[in-house]
């Protein structure tokens, strides 16, 4: 007769410690068997079959299968459709139940709705708990009872809300003997899942106080390390968020502010759904008459528009899959409002390159740059990419770093002049919110 197992489910959740899902199917009273599946649904969307963050991935699996050995444990990965997978685990394993963390894009309620009723009609119950927050869905609403869409007001009543209970950690580690005792089980390598090894260099898992405390006079600057670089690790939940948030509120409360950006974006994607399905946030901005120019769409992606703090930027994406949070704004606003390219279409772009791709977020970030988001920048507010080099790097240092040829004769002149752009795109925008 098999043993009756709790399996936990890791998605983006992907460490030991304080983590919730695991906490609850460690506490379960049946020994817990983790596994992960790399989703075929997804990997087989990625063009890029040299994705780093595929490869991010398999090198926090290896290094929790290390961990989960040293306990007599081991995790099971697979590789395929969920809903196939999860047939042949039911086959497999006599499971009890299954633990996992809430995700709150629209595919991932769609799977798991679909892995609930599997698991349920095998009279297996399914339990999701929250992970990737400190508050989420309706936890943070308005005196009337409806959903913050400005950001303002959602963190002063987030900080006012925020107790211990929120922040703090579940000690997964009372536990660990509670694991299922098996023999560590082989990963799929990354050719078996069609994808090859890169030599990305990925940010460590390093909370620097010191540079955390001055996060808010240095994180502007993008010549120099003034930002944690913590954002991968949060995108695939090697970190935890209340850990961080601990941190945060004893060290600078500007980078508290990012901690809370994050939850404010999770919330509107839960609020506003339609935000996942291609359309601007404030509908009425999808009329803007985009010129989509592809040739010149290229030349941004390529780091080669004449604007050398933009170009910097392209080129840092492409070469390292990370662009500094005050450039990620400048280029987008040059790529919406200089350009008049669909802001999609740059959303798109970062979704591919960016090792920490997280979709509320990119989203959130591109709408506020095109005018159209829930928090957004108004729409005739238009980045300056000179101005902007003036006044974060006087120097050209981060240029210079990305854009060698800065000052050589075959730089390219700008693909367009500042002031006609300005012109042109407000034009554009007051002529589709006119319509409405």
């Amino acid at each position: 007769m098999k043993q009756k197992v709790s399996i936990f489910w890791y998605r983006r959740d992907l460490r030991l410690d304080d983590n919730a899902g695991l906490y609850y199917a460690l506490r379960s009273k049946y020994p817990t068997l983790p596994i992960f599946i790399f989703d075929s649904e997804i990997l087989d969307d990625l063009g890029n079959k040299h994705d780093a963050r595929v490869e991010f991935i398999y090198k926090t699996l290896l290094d929790l299968q290390q961990q989960l050995t040293k306990l007599g444990s081991s995790i099971i990965v697979r590789y395929g459709k969920p809903l196939e997978v999860w047939k042949s685990l039911v086959e497999e394993f006599e499971i009890a139940e299954v633990h996992t963390n809430h995700d709150y894009e629209n595919y991932a309620i769609k799977r798991d709705k679909q892995i609930g009723e599997l698991l349920n009609a095998h009279g297996i119950g399914f339990y999701t708990h929250k992970d990737q927050t400190i508050f989420e869905k309706n936890e943070i609403l308005t005196g009337n009872k409806t959903p913050y869409t400005v950001f303002t007001p959602y963190s002063r009543k987030w900080k006012e809300q925020l107790n211990d209970f929120y922040m703090k950690s579940y000690p997964t580690e009372k536990y660990f003997t509670d694991f299922l005792k098996i023999e560590s089980q082989p990963i799929p390598s990354l050719n078996e899942i069609g994808f090859f090894e890169t030599e990305q260099d990925f940010p460590k898992k390093i909370i620097d106080e010191k540079l955390i405390e001055k996060y808010d006079t240095l994180r502007d600057i993008p010549s120099i390390q003034g930002t944690s670089r913590l954002s991968v690790h949060l995108r695939f939940g090697t970190v935890s968020v209340r850990k961080l948030v601990q941190r945060a509120i004893k060290l600078n409360q500007t980078w508290l502010n990012e901690l809370i950006w994050r939850d404010f974006y999770m919330n509107i994607l839960h609020h506003f759904p339609h935000i996942n399905e291609g359309e601007a946030f404030r509908r009425e901005y999808d009329a803007i008459e985009w010129r989509n120019n592809e040739e010149e769409f290229q030349a941004w992606c390529e780091g080669k528009t004449g604007y050398p703090i933009v170009d910097a930027g392209m080129r840092e994406l492409n070469q390292t899959g990370f662009m500094h949070n005050r450039v990620r704004m400048i280029t987008a606003s040059f790529l919406v409002k200089h350009l008049l390219i669909d802001w999609r279409w740059g959303e798109a772009y970062f979704a591919e390159k960016l090792l920490d791709y997280d979709f509320a977020a990119n989203n959130g970030g591109w709408q506020w740059a095109a005018g159209s988001g829930c928090d957004a920048a108004p729409y005739f507010r238009i980045f300056n990419p000179t101005a902007q080099t003036k006044k974060f790097d006087p120097e050209l240092k981060y240029v210079k770093r990305w854009v060698p040829e800065v000052s050589n004769f075959d730089y390219p002149e700008p693909i367009v002049e500042h002031t006609f752009a300005r012109e042109r795109v407000l034009k554009a925008y007051k002529t589709a919110l006119d319509k409405k």
